[in-house]
């Protein structure tokens, strides 16, 4: 009981964390999950993957609403998303895969690293040299391909790594950042329903999973998430930029830290 209590708790963490830092819901969701599930001494073996499947669920229904705001301010490319859109899909279907391949220890190991480096790059500043225009469409189709395996891989919106790559290619913030919002849902979306199916069958899954979705997880992550964003919105309102990156730099290392050492 005291489990299933702290997911509305989850997702209004989740929700303030995104508004405040401006990052997608996962990298909350993603670790606070495991706990929560650790804490139902659900097997180890499924519990990244359970976290990570419900956490792509949450992400395709929360980001409809940010991609929806933002198409309204006419902040989606459509010229970004479309060349990215086979490769979003694709790359989604591929990092569920390979995470379902792979061990709970070795998944730990890889969310360990990419959370430390995820760190690095914000207390750095570390940003890819020069600005250059738009690639053609096989090398949107590619980039579409590795942010969707690595989002879905680790159960996170695909802002973290399709912003700075739109920036990097010439593409106003505010647009980069519009069209992010928008490609995070069919990354979401086929990441969750691939989840759904390759989870399927596992081994000590609980009641009212749908493969490695955990639906009393699911609503109840949703359920608080977007109205604790808007209160992260105004908190940050009234934050130091600089303040706001040391915060959040330290809490991605002790979640890196967390994975790591298990």
């Amino acid at each position: 009981m005291e489990s299933i209590l702290l997911y509305p708790v989850i997702g209004a963490l989740a929700g303030f964390m995104a508004g405040l830092f401006g990052i997608g819901g996962g990298v909350v969701i993603v670790p606070l999950l495991a706990f929560a599930f650790g804490l139902q001494q659900l097997p180890e073996g499924i519990i990244l993957h359970l976290a990570i499947g419900t956490s792509l669920a949450t992400i395709a229904l929360t980001s409809l609403s940010s991609a929806r705001a933002h198409y309204q301010r006419g902040n989606v490319r459509r010229d970004c998303l479309l060349p990215l859109l086979p490769g979003l899909i694709a790359g989604a279907v591929l990092g569920v895969f390979i995470g379902g391949a792979l061990s709970g220890g070795a998944m730990s190991l890889l969310l360990g690293i990419f959370f430390l480096l995820m760190a690095i790059k914000l207390v750095f500043n570390l940003q890819p040299g020069g600005r250059r225009p738009l690639p053609g469409r096989p090398g949107m189709i590619s980039a579409g391909g590795v942010i969707g395996a690595v989002s879905a891989l680790f159960g996170i919106g695909g802002g973290t790594l399709s912003v700075p790559f739109l920036e990097w290619r010439s593409v106003p913030m505010k647009q980069a950042v519009g069209t992010s919002s928008a490609a995070g849902i069919p990354i979401a979306v086929i990441g969750a329903l691939t989840a759904m199916g390759v989870g399927s069958g596992a081994e000590g899954l609980p009641p009212w999973a749908t493969g490695y979705v955990y639906w009393p997880a699911f609503l109840g992550i949703v359920i608080l998430s977007v109205p604790f964003a808007r209160l992260g919105a105004r908190v940050a309102s009234a934050l130091p930029n600089r303040v706001l990156k040391r915060i959040f730099a330290a809490l991605i290392v002790l979640v890196a830290f967390k994975f790591l050492l298990g």
